[in-house]
């Protein structure tokens, strides 16, 4: 990034990264790119969610490059919880899913972009610098959808608590169970509850279940 104290005429700072991905070879392919690029310096490679939580924590780069299913710790917890420690890289998702329930979870959690694994390289060297400046990046495809579900009638987009909360509903659990399978109130349940009913349209449990079910947020 740049540095507003460099001398005139003096290149910037590359951009610093972490490559997060299950898989050895995309993670080489990845750091491969990057290094012979000038304006960018690959710091680590981790495996899984919990190794990128150390080494961001570590080494605290501008950007990290997060899949988002690997074994032992996955994308979303990891965001989430980079998010909870308030670090300051930037989490671009490079992944190979693109179904609102990867995409939607990610972004909430914190993510600043969302990217595709087939995306062109220049794509992706941009979508980097976006990212590092705080600027959202989406993939063409997430990004038209994401908007036609904002401008769709009746938007029903819930929140990823509130469709946990709605599952355990659907599993026929009460309020004071889901409040102690989420480690909440029942307050919060009810609160959540009463958020569900208006984003679906829904008049008790047994419809929001219903309508989640017809429109595929249940699956």
């Amino acid at each position: 990034m740049s540095d507003p104290a460099a001398p005139p005429g003096s290149s910037p700072p590359p951009i610093t990264l972490v490559i997060a991905d299950d898989h050895p070879v995309v993670r080489h392919g990845l750091r491969s790119i990057f290094e012979v690029s000038s304006g960018f310096a690959v710091l680590g490679e981790a495996a899984d969610g919990a190794e990128a939580i150390e080494l961001v924590t570590r080494l605290d780069p501008d950007v990290v490059l997060m899949d988002l299913r690997m074994p032992g710790g996955g994308g979303v917890e990891a965001i989430a919880e980079l998010s909870r420690r308030g670090a300051r890289a930037r989490v671009l998702v490079l992944t190979t899913y693109d179904t609102d329930s990867d995409t939607l979870p990610a972004i909430e959690a914190g993510a600043t972009g969302y990217l595709l694994k087939d995306a062109p390289r220049d794509d992706l060297f941009g979508a980097v610098r976006a990212a590092a400046e705080g600027r959202t990046v989406l993939s063409p495809g997430i990004a038209a959808r994401l908007v036609s579900r904002v401008r769709a009638p009746g938007n029903h987009s819930l929140s990823s608590r509130e469709r946990e909360v709605l599952r355990l509903v659907a599993k026929g659990s009460s309020n004071r169970e889901i409040a102690a399978a989420l480690f909440v109130s029942e307050a919060t349940v009810k609160s959540h509850l009463t958020h569900i009913y208006g984003k679906l349209g829904a008049k008790d449990r047994a419809e929001a279940v219903a309508i989640a079910y017809d429109r595929g947020i249940l699956g």
